[in-house]
């Protein structure tokens, strides 16, 4: 791992010898389940029909096809194609200049060259921040209550943007949110990063601090659980999991990682971060029954049990008995001149290299999931958060492994994954879907089909920053000045009246309204009524993977809200301005700008039909921001 130094920290989970600490042993069953299986790397396998395999992934979707009797769906065109990947890795429209340029080349690789401009436009970490946005539970106000503004958060924000667009590597930007402080200390930005530990809700002005930390370390806890192991920790801080193999002591071990003192202080520019003031360990306790006031035996930091491969070693030469909960960690390859900061443990750097290992059968392959999930709406494992016993099993385990094997070989590089992802044939295919009649003996496999083994690509529907940028895209208004503190567009006057006055100070700068949404102000008790209505999670609690409903506020939103209003006169008066009394090239030019296709012959028929019964231009453009087609991609 680059720059994270070769640590030699032991986590060794003891109690002291006045209390007993006693919990439910590793059972081989409970390892015997598929995610705390050990990686192993799987040959793609061979296919019937090779030459529609562009990369090994299709070579493992393909091989299941063949296994169900299914074909897959053909190429999708090129229109269809540029709409869904500049969706998908920028979270916006493509251009005119885009679309003439990709429409007028002829080069076989023309695909594979429009990708790698994606990849590094500065779209492309606004759009994939916004996904590990949602996971971190970020937002600019503590919640509960009061909803205090956080007056520095934004820079976690900004930092995450910054992280993907320089494609840092995947494992150190695991680790510099666990440790930035410990790995790089005096380095302002890895001291923001940490601002990961303290994106959740926080009630500052309770009258029992005690219970403040508590809760709060609770909740980071279970976040980092959740997030980078895949496991449900957090309701083992009241009682063993009822059916993970995690004990109470194994949260209390975990948590004891992040137990310093103080824990909540405020950097005066950078905000709340993680700075431990002494290399002394406190004494970290389990709670009985999860109660803050019932401290029990003494914990210290350590793993999760279940989540060490069982030939690990304590120490060198060394194998010790079970039930394991720590080991010596190291950094294999790393320099061994990085030194920690002087005042800190060394607890989280030991937890961020364990979590970093190429081994790692949790991380690894939450990690690659997380990103297919992004491109395809769902995960190879569905349950994106939750790799144990109630969640979803991998649809392809093989080319779940294959992935979480292959990203420490493309250098941990996320922008390279997304590459191999984007320019397999899998993601690649149309997205409608062809009938198929099922065999006697497998009725079922139809709808199966169309749901999980992607025989074609699967229909998704924008989120609400993604609709309410392509409306600023559309109509040229689009600000896209980057970073920086959240701004506060106008609320409807029917939001305002229920709210305090200093609830939502709107911004004055006019042209700040228009900037991208991943800056809007994210308050956690008040969401853009855009963003509700199409399923912005609330920021309370990590969100794996977005809700995707269909109510009648979608549509009343649309068709009635400034958002569509307002763009569509603005998309109707530039238009006018360049094509005057020529119909045919208004018309031309709005379906290009909203739907990013040219029109077909009954599109222009229709159009012309809407505009010679009394209806403007603009009320065209408000027309076609209500189609599906605008809302969804294919």
């Amino acid at each position: 791992m680059r720059s994270l130094g070769f640590i030699t920290l032991l986590f060794v989970a003891v109690v002291s010898a006045d209390e007993t600490l006693t919990e439910p042993p590793i059972t081989d069953s409970d390892r015997g389940h598929w995610a705390f299986q050990p990686l192993r790397r799987p040959t793609p396998p061979g296919v019937q029909n090779a030459s529609w395999c562009r990369t090994a992934i299709d070579r493992f979707i393909f091989a299941r096809l063949e296994k169900e009797k299914l074909s897959p769906a053909g190429e999708a065109d090129r229109a269809t194609l540029l709409r869904r990947v500049c969706f998908d890795l920028t979270g916006l429209p493509p251009s005119l200049e885009l679309q003439d340029e990709v429409f007028a080349d002829e080069s076989p690789d023309w695909y594979e060259r429009l990708v790698d401009k994606l990849l590094a436009s500065p779209s492309y970490g606004e759009r994939w921040a916004q996904h590990w946005l949602d996971v971190a539970r970020f937002a600019e106000t503590d919640g509960f209550e009061h909803d205090h503004v956080r007056p520095n958060a934004w820079r976690f924000r900004d930092w995450v943007i910054d992280a993907h667009n320089r494609d840092l590597q995947l494992n150190e930007f695991i680790a510099m949110q666990l440790a930035g402080d410990e790995l790089r200390p005096g380095d302002e930005s890895a001291l923001i990063a940490t601002g990961f530990l303290f994106c959740g809700p926080d009630m500052p002005d309770i009258n029992l601090q005690e219970e403040r930390r508590h809760t709060f370390l609770n909740d980071m806890t279970g976040t980092v659980g959740s997030v980078f192991l895949g496991l449900q920790m957090g309701c083992a801080a009241c009682h063993d999991h009822k059916y993970d193999p995690i004990s109470q002591a194994d949260f209390y071990r975990l948590r004891a990682c992040f137990d310093v003192e103080p824990l909540f202080e405020t950097h005066p520019q950078l905000g709340q971060v993680m700075r431990e003031k002494s290399a002394k360990i406190p004494v970290s306790r389990l709670m009985e029954r999860g109660d803050f006031r019932r401290p029990g035996p003494i914990v210290q930091p350590a793993f999760p049990r279940i989540a060490i491969l069982p030939n690990e070693k304590a120490r060198e030469g060394e194998a010790p008995a079970e039930p394991r909960s720590a080991i010596t960690l190291g950094s294999a390859g790393a320099s061994p001149s990085q030194n920690l900061a002087p005042q800190s443990s060394g607890r989280r750097t030991s937890l961020a290299n364990w979590l970093t290992r190429a081994d790692n059968p949790l991380a690894t392959r939450v990690l690659v999931n997380r990103i297919w999930q992004g491109h395809f709406g769902t995960g190879l494992v569905a349950s994106s958060s939750d790799f144990g016993v109630m969640g979803n099993d991998p649809t392809h385990p093989e080319l779940l492994d294959w992935l979480a094997t292959e990203l420490p070989r493309l250098n941990w590089s996320r922008k390279r994954l997304h590459r191999l992802i984007v320019t397999s044939s899998v993601y690649r295919q149309a997205s409608a879907v062809v009938d198929r009649t099922p065999t006697s003996d497998r009725p079922d496999v139809g709808v199966r089909a169309t749901e999980s083994l992607l025989a074609h690509f699967p229909r998704r529907r924008l989120d609400g920053e993604a609709i309410r940028d392509a409306l600023l895209a559309a109509s040229g208004e689009l600000n896209r000045q980057p970073g920086g503190p959240g701004f506060r567009p106008p609320l409807p006057d029917e939001l305002v009246r229920t709210l305090l006055k200093s609830q939502w100070p709107v911004t004055p700068e006019v042209e700040q309204h228009r900037r991208r949404s991943v800056y809007l102000f994210a308050r956690r008790n008040l969401r853009y009524p855009l963003f509700e209505a199409f399923d912005k999670p609330d920021s309370n609690a990590s969100c794996p993977r977005r809700n995707v409903s269909t109510i009648a506020p979608q549509a009343l939103l649309l068709l009635n809200a400034d958002d569509s209003v307002v763009a569509a006169r603005r998309l109707a008066e530039r238009i006018e301005k360049q094509t005057g009394s020529d119909r045919r090239a208004a018309v031309e030019l709005v379906y290009r700008q909203i739907l990013n296709r040219q029109p077909t012959v009954e599109d222009v028929r229709d159009a012309n039909q809407f505009l010679t019964s009394d209806s403007a231009l603009a009320d065209l453009c408000l027309a076609l921001f209500n189609l599906n087609e605008f809302v969804y991609l294919d």
